[in-house]
């Protein structure tokens, strides 16, 4: 169930991540028999959309306030292949914000059986003025739900 999570796991970069379970498909895997790139950046994506949604903004609150927070910058550190089968969860956070026009999502792909990471991702994100394109200001229900859920990182022993 998306947004389940065990907030004890040390697995985590961050504590409580909003996540969802994940496993891929036939259509997913590459010649190299694992999982295809790109389908990590639509599942990003799609966790993304997900944990905006349980926060109370989905697509029809950005088309209303006329606002939406878009990607600048993306990257992802793929560690690890996954294949065919594989039970991952795929959690996110947010994580920084100026609390004006910019905001940092993270997201972390586990590998459910060993809680091993197979991928790390960031996305620096920008509020946008749907009807020009144009950075504006975080309208006051961005900044209520999205500054509200900054995850702060834990202190952990050295692995």
């Amino acid at each position: 169930m998306p947004g389940e999570n065990n907030p004890a796991d040390s697995s985590w970069d961050y504590p409580a991540p909003f996540t969802i379970a994940i496993t891929p498909h036939a259509d997913e895997i590459d010649g190299l028999n694992h999982t295809n790139n790109a389908v990590y950046v639509q599942w990003c994506e799609t966790v993304a959309w997900s944990h905006s949604q349980s926060l109370g903004l989905g697509l029809a609150d950005y088309q209303l306030l006329d606002r939406a927070m878009v990607i600048r910058h993306g990257e992802y550190d793929y560690l690890l292949p996954s294949r065919l089968g594989d039970e991952l969860i795929l959690g996110t956070w947010l994580t920084a914000s100026d609390g004006k026009l910019t905001l940092e999502r993270r997201f972390q792909l586990i590998r459910a059986t060993d809680r091993t990471t197979i991928l790390r991702g960031r996305w620096d994100l920008v509020c946008v003025e749907l009807g020009s394109g144009r950075p504006r200001r975080m309208p006051t229900e961005f900044r209520a739900a999205y500054l509200a859920a900054l995850a702060k990182p834990e202190t952990k022993e050295p692995r």
